[in-house]
């Protein structure tokens, strides 16, 4: 099968690869690009481990072609740290332990990043609902709850 060219801006850097049409996301980004902060769980959808953000929009990247990046903005929870800095949501999760054993943990941070855009000021029952496609098998929901009420929190007050 013939490969395909694809460039897309990755954590703010362009990056260019060759992929298979039915290769998908979050393989090229680990895989060729290095990036392996998302982690591959479930591969249907289900778990939320794998959730970037691609032109704006949290996705689940195990059910999404490669292809669709082109020339798109990819984020991976790589991408969330500026300039040595952590985001609110990873100062948030650290300090409220919305973290286990932390193999859901990039996907509850790139979920909690977008949806904290979306919806800024969330009530808990809100929280739960946007994050509702992330799943935490140690079952920490009450302190990834309370980590993105803090990122909430620090977000506003900047």
């Amino acid at each position: 099968m013939a490969k395909t060219h694809i460039q897309f801006t990755l954590n703010g850097q362009a990056v260019e690869t060759l992929v298979e049409p039915r290769e998908l996301l979050i393989h090229v980004i680990r895989e060729q690009l290095g990036q392996t902060g998302s982690h591959i769980g479930c591969e249907t959808s289900h778990c939320g481990v794998c959730t970037v953000d691609l032109n704006g929009a949290s996705l689940k990247s195990c059910t999404v072609l490669a292809v669709q990046a082109n020339g798109g903005d990819v984020t991976t929870v790589e991408g969330l740290a500026q300039s040595g800095e952590l985001h609110a949501v990873q100062e948030a999760f650290m300090q409220e332990h919305g973290l286990q054993c932390g193999f859901c943990t990039p996907g509850m941070l790139m979920r909690s990043y977008r949806f904290l855009q979306e919806n800024p000021n969330p009530t808990e029952e809100e929280i739960r609902v946007g994050m509702s496609g992330n799943l935490c098998r140690c079952t920490g929901y009450q302190n990834i709850i309370k980590s993105i009420q803090v990122a909430a929190q620090k977000l506003q007050a900047k």
